[in-house]
């Protein structure tokens, strides 16, 4: 029998350890919006941590989009930050773990849900799909699940919409309300299941139980007497929606909001039926996340006499008469007419001018139809004295200010606040706890070579904050910022100097890096 001899305990020590294989490096993404429990995060992220721990992978990252749909890439922010990473080359992992097929998304075209996967297969990182049936390695079988898989997500999504938009319908002709808000000179009452009253709904509020329902009633006697008022002026004194925001603001009456009335709020009330009583549904439509379309009357959902009315349908009936009219289609030939006579009239021409004409088209009425307003004033051989050069700079400067509304939009977000824009005025209203809004001043050089600035402040939106950012020479990049809070007074008109004195450069900033710090959430955790 043959002895082998046993090692030198110091060849033990020295030998090279066994290695175990090296666990691939991976982050999961988890989505849930508002569907079954089975979807939570948390139950998501238990069956990926198995599947991880299962195929030798270690999760260094995690992505979550809490109460996001999944019909587009819209809004989701964590999945955008996980393809940005991924594009940008900084991923610190080399696959990517997901639920199942439905939790990348619901998109309404396989092809955009294939699309944003093959942009993390083409930078080498895998996506892994951990309680599908099938493995996603590529083979013919599991790409026709997988597409199969795909197209069964959008699908459910479009017939949950029809569903809901059944039974949205049904509670509508049943008089109760569907969502938003009640509008000025009404209230939103909570009901019960036998139609008993339980409390009024605040801002923000809504129904816990699923038997309850809403109902409008109206408001105080003082907001129904004002929605009263601007049917009389409108119909009865034939004043604009901007002559009577003007009459009301000089009363200083605030709308709902507590800001001040504009032509665009007046004309919601003079068209929304439910100041009449009527319930109307579908007026707009805004499925599965496509572009929102503004319904025909045939296609909305009609219900009079839900409401108590705070005005005749006689009335209301007259008011849709005169803005039906206001609003005819005319022929170049006519608008031109217009056009003439305002000039005959005035002696001037200008936006201002038409805005306020009444029976006339408006100015952009004019700027759609003939491209620009000095195409429409060439057309009746109007030449306006002033040099329009400032035209191409103002077009420009709206254009520049898009582009910073939407970075300032871009950094708050960063900071982890939530911001809702207005479309129509650009006013941001952050965390819903404050609005602000963005100036841009000019830069003008006078005659004894110095430089001014103009701020024009619009006291009509009322922001908390202004932010007010001085061009430089040239007008190409921003100087600098005042933040202007909304609880000093300041003139619609504020002109600055390079050097403006402690009263106003207190509240000059290099940048916005304070104001966005104004925006930052903190856990409680974090403040402690």
């Amino acid at each position: 029998m043959t002895t082998v001899p046993m090692p030198e305990k110091s060849q033990i020590l020295d030998a090279e350890p066994v290695r175990t294989a090296q666990r691939v490096r991976s982050a999961e993404y988890v989505r849930m919006s508002t569907e079954h429990q089975q979807y939570s995060t948390e139950n998501q992220s238990d069956v990926i941590r198995r599947y991880a721990e299962e195929h030798g992978m270690e999760i260094v990252h995690s992505y979550a989009d809490d109460g996001k749909s999944g019909l587009n890439i819209a809004g989701r922010d964590a999945l955008l930050q996980l393809i940005k990473d991924v594009e940008d080359g900084i991923a610190n992992f080399d696959a990517i773990l997901v639920y199942d097929v439905s939790r990348w998304g619901r998109f309404q075209d396989a092809d955009e849900s294939a699309y944003y996967e093959y942009l993390c297969k083409r930078a080498n990182i895998a996506v892994h799909y951990c309680a599908e049936p099938f493995v996603n390695d590529g083979s013919l079988s599991s790409t026709l699940l997988k597409t199969i898989k795909r197209t069964m997500a959008g699908e459910y999504s479009r017939e949950l919409s029809v569903k809901v938009f059944a039974g949205q319908c049904r509670l509508i002709e049943l008089g109760f309300r569907q969502g938003g808000l009640a509008g000025y000179g009404l209230r939103r009452l909570l009901i019960d299941q036998h139609r008993n009253p339980k409390a009024f709904l605040s801002h923000g509020e809504r129904k816990s139980l699923q038997t309850d329902r809403v109902i409008l009633v109206p408001g105080p006697k003082e907001e129904m007497a004002v929605v009263q008022e601007i049917y009389r002026r409108f119909v009865e004194d034939r004043q604009s929606e901007r002559e009577i925001a003007e009459v009301f603001n000089a009363r200083g009456l605030s709308n709902e909001f507590n800001r001040p009335w504009t032509p665009k709020t007046i004309h919601q009330v003079l068209t929304n039926p439910k100041y009449i009583g009527a319930n109307v549904f579908n007026r707009k439509s805004f499925k599965l996340k496509r572009k929102r379309v503004a319904n025909p009357p045939d296609r909305w959902i009609y219900r009079e006499e839900a409401f108590e009315a705070i005005v005749s349908a006689d009335v209301f009936r007259k008011a849709q008469e005169v803005i039906a009219g206001r609003h005819r289609n005319y022929s170049n030939d006519e608008m031109l007419e217009l056009l003439r006579r305002l000039l005959a009239e005035k002696g001037v021409l200008s936006g201002i001018l038409i805005d306020e004409a009444a029976d006339m088209p408006s100015s952009a009425a004019y700027k759609s139809r003939f491209k620009s307003l000095l195409r429409a004033y060439q057309h009746i051989g109007y030449t306006p004295q002033r040099d329009h050069a400032y035209l191409e700079i103002n077009r420009r400067l709206r254009e520049y200010h898009h582009t910073q509304i939407e970075a300032i939009i871009g950094e708050l977000k960063n900071a982890g606040a939530s911001v809702q824009a207005d479309p129509s005025t650009g006013l941001l209203t952050i965390n819903e706890e404050f609005t602000a809004s963005l100036v841009l001043a000019r830069c003008r050089e006078i005659r004894a070579g110095s430089f001014r600035w103009l701020l024009r402040l619009d006291t009509s939106l009322a922001p908390d904050i202004t932010i007010a950012a001085r061009l430089q020479p040239g007008n190409e990049s921003i100087l600098d910022y005042y933040l202007l809070p909304g609880i000093d007074a300041l003139a619609e008109r504020v002109r600055l100097a390079p050097e403006n004195g402690l009263l106003l450069d207190v509240y000059r900033f290099e940048d916005l890096s304070f104001f966005f710090k104004l925006a930052h959430r903190q856990t409680i955790e974090e403040a402690a």
